[in-house]
Order: structure tokens, then sequence, then C-alpha cells
């Protein structure tokens, strides 16, 4: 394991804008929160039934300022106590990253900070650093976000081996459109967790896709459309489409795969320790049913708070420290990167 430590203690402060939440944060030696300020766009964009990114950029420029100070406040510094600047700078929605990129380049060059560009899927894993003081790498850890469900092995700090990924739609878009299909709305993951919390998960029988030459890969196309059938067919037989049963059926074949190749790859590769990170790892079934399998399994389990499940600037504040301490700088060249992959630089 590569060295992890600094001379004295690291103030970061964090920005992070890569899809709807603008947000900035203060994070103390990687694990301690001093401040982590969120301004949601949710009830901007449920209007639209999902994220209008021409909009998303808008609304960032009127409220970056704004969040940054306020992490500062209420962190109880100053900029110029501040030992570096960290941003998100890929994947997400290129001119949503922007903003952030500039804010944070900006501050840093004028602050004379050196600048730290993260990763914002290394930003979802390290959210479990925050508040598992025990939990240090290697580890697997399962990422379920709207735009990303990866398998990987968390061998070191910023150090990933990816053993698995969807080929398809990631677990959040597919809740995104079942929810959307059955009337729940925006954002899909939270509605049809609360719809299926009143439901019987085996009242429908969906698919759970096997991908064929890798044990570890997703693939959630199929369940999809197998849910978007059932509700054309329930409506031109004239059949009642009972919501909670549907969406807790719907949500109980997601987290069944999702769990299985988790434990599966843990013992398989000789782990005792599972994590999970991204949106969809604040959903309860999934939560539920990690640990419970973990617990079958002899494995220890660890999840983030859901605040810190959900686009914030803390995990990037955590990321950001072991890229500091690692010796990683962004030069004033750093942009905005939408479709950077896990792992890269």
């Amino acid at each position: 394991m590569k060295k992890h430590t600094a001379d004295g203690d690291v103030y970061i402060l964090a920005i992070e804008s890569s899809c709807d939440e603008t947000a900035a944060a203060v994070v103390k030696n990687g694990r301690q929160v001093l401040s982590n300020v969120i301004s949601s766009q949710i009830a901007l964009h449920t209007l639209y039934g999902g994220v209008v990114p021409e909009i998303a950029s808008r609304k960032h420029i009127e409220k970056i300022n704004q969040v940054i100070e306020s992490a500062l406040k209420e962190a109880d510094m100053t900029l110029e106590e501040i030992t570096a600047i960290a941003v998100t700078y890929g994947p997400g929605l290129v001119g949503a990253l922007l903003v952030g990129v500039a804010e944070a380049k900006a501050l840093a060059y004028a602050a004379g900070k050196p600048l730290v560009g993260v990763h914002h899927i290394e930003g979802h894993v390290s959210a479990n650093f925050i508040e598992n003081e025990d939990l240090e790498p290697p580890f697997v850890c399962l990422i379920v976000s709207g735009g990303h469900t990866h398998l990987v092995i968390v061998k070191d700090y910023g150090e990933f081996e990816i053993i698995g990924r969807t080929r398809d739609d990631a677990a959040g878009e597919a809740f995104d459109k079942v929810a959307r299909a059955v009337g729940l709305g925006y954002p899909g993951g939270p509605k049809v967790d609360k719809a299926a919390q009143g439901g019987n998960k085996h009242a429908i029988e969906f698919p759970r896709a096997k991908v064929g030459d890798n044990p570890y890969d997703f693939s959630f196309s199929g369940l999809k459309s197998a849910v978007l059938n059932y509700i054309n067919h329930a409506k031109m037989t004239g059949e009642e489409i009972v919501v909670p049963d549907l969406a807790a059926s719907f949500q109980n074949a997601v987290v069944e795969v999702l769990v299985t190749r988790t434990v599966l790859a843990a013992k398989e590769y000789g782990y005792d320790k599972v994590a999970i990170a991204g949106g969809v790892a604040s959903n309860t079934a999934l939560r539920e049913g990690m640990k419970e399998a973990c617990q079958k399994a002899g494995l220890k389990f660890y999840y983030p708070s859901p605040v810190y499940c959900t686009d914030n600037a803390a995990m990037i504040g955590v990321a950001a420290y072991y890229e500091y301490i690692g010796g990683s700088r962004a030069g004033w060249d750093l942009n905005a990167v939408p479709n950077l992959k896990l792992g890269e630089r």
C-alpha cells in the first residue's frame, strides 16, 4: 500500500457540479467532514421528467459562489486556511462539470493553492471512508447510480480494478424508466423504493439476466422491457396494475442480481469486506439485502449514509485528500471530461 500520511492537518475545499447538485464541502484529513453544503435542482428538473443539461449548467453558475461561501462559513474557515482545492472533472454533464472546474481553477489560482482533479465515481467509493473509520483498502465495492453500475476491487486509495459492469442500462436508469412508465415520476429511485415498501416482492416474477462471458457483468435492459411489456399487456387486457406490487417485484429483481454478484465476487477473489456506493446505494431493499447476504457469507458490510450516497462534495473532498497526499496535482489546463473512465487520469 502507498504511503498515506501528511505532515500536519490537510484541509480540502471540494466542489462538485457533475449533474444537478451544486455542492461544496470542507474535509479535514480525509475522514472528517467540517461542512457539506448541497443545492439541489431536483424540483426544477421534475417538471421535465429528468435532468435538462442546459438548465443544470445555468443553475450551477447561479449557485456555486453561494454554496462555497456557505461551506467555508459552516467549517469556520477562510480560503487562506485551506490546504488545497478539489473539483470533480468527470464523468458527468460537460456544461455542468465546466462550471465547477472553472470555479476551482479560479479560486486555486487567486489563492495560490494546489488544485486536485477528482473522478466522480472515485468520490462515490470514498464516501464509505467518512463514517467507517476502520475501512481501508482492499475491498470489493458495488457502485450503483443513474449512469453507472460497476463492480470493482478497491486495491488501494484511488486504485481500482473493474471486474464487472453493466452491458446496457445502469440500475438507476432502469429505476427511472420504470418509475416513469407507472406514473411515479422523477427521480425514479426514491419513488420506486417508497412504493415498493407497501408491495409484495414475489407478486410478479421478472427475469434476472445473466451475462454469459462474465459472471460479474450486469444487464438491466431485459428486465426493464419485461416490466414495460407487463404494463402494456395489463392496459390492453384491462387488468389492474398494483403499483406497489410491481415496484417491489421489479426492485427485488434488481437487488437480487446486484447482491448475488457482489457477494460471489468477494468470495471468489478472497476479500472479507464489501461496500456499496452511488445514488442507488441509498435504496432500502439493496441495503437490507446486502446486509443479510454479507452476514450469511461472513463478510463485513459498509455503506454511506443516504446524504453521502447522492452527489455531494464531501465525498470529493475525501477522495481528493488521498490524491493530494499521494502527490497528485492538476495543472491550469484541467478540463471537464464528460466520459472519463474509472482509473483514467
